[in-house]
């Protein structure tokens, strides 16, 4: 096997999802395997980054009951009102805007039609924009910018045209 199908190789674990590729041509044998350290590396720093929220509206509330009944309500509201919401198609970190000292792609009350980008969502180190499926007007943003994100949690409300 030459130089040439090896960096061949490499390329094609590296453009797509492969963990591991092994050849045996003859006596030769080449294993490639793709380290995903930064995957497990993350998933602690979102627990911690949610634990931090969480933890944030109980020294306001003086009851814990109250704490976590508030945001049920919070959810609720997102539901009962009129709209389409716009869920998170995976877990990662949201984010604005396209860079830190950018403008926000959208703000409550900004037009969007189809395809318009909303957000990005950082998985993986891979920044994975989020497009507006209904043209409306933007009714409410229910992430902050940074924010870890769950697979099918909200993040906007909608007002369809």
């Amino acid at each position: 096997m030459d130089l040439r199908s090896i960096r061949k190789l490499l390329e094609i674990v590296q453009s797509h999802d492969i963990a591991e590729i092994e050849i045996k041509e003859g006596d030769t044998n080449i294993r490639i395997t793709k380290q995903k350290e930064p995957v497990v590396m993350q998933a602690p720093a979102q627990q911690v980054v949610q634990a931090a929220p969480a933890a944030a509206p109980a020294p306001a509330a003086t009851a814990p009951a109250a704490d976590s009944s508030a945001p049920v309500p919070a959810k609720n509201d997102a539901a009962e009102e009129s709209g389409y919401v716009v869920k998170s198609p995976m877990v990662g970190t949201f984010y604005a805007a396209p860079a830190p000292d950018a403008d926000p792609f959208v703000q409550v009350g900004d037009h969007v039609s189809v395809g318009d980008t909303l957000c990005i969502i950082e998985a993986m180190k891979i920044m994975n924009p989020i497009e507006a499926e209904v043209s409306g007007t933007i009714k409410k943003i229910l992430v902050q910018n940074a924010e870890p994100v769950e697979f099918g949690q909200p993040l906007f409300v909608i007002e369809q045209d």
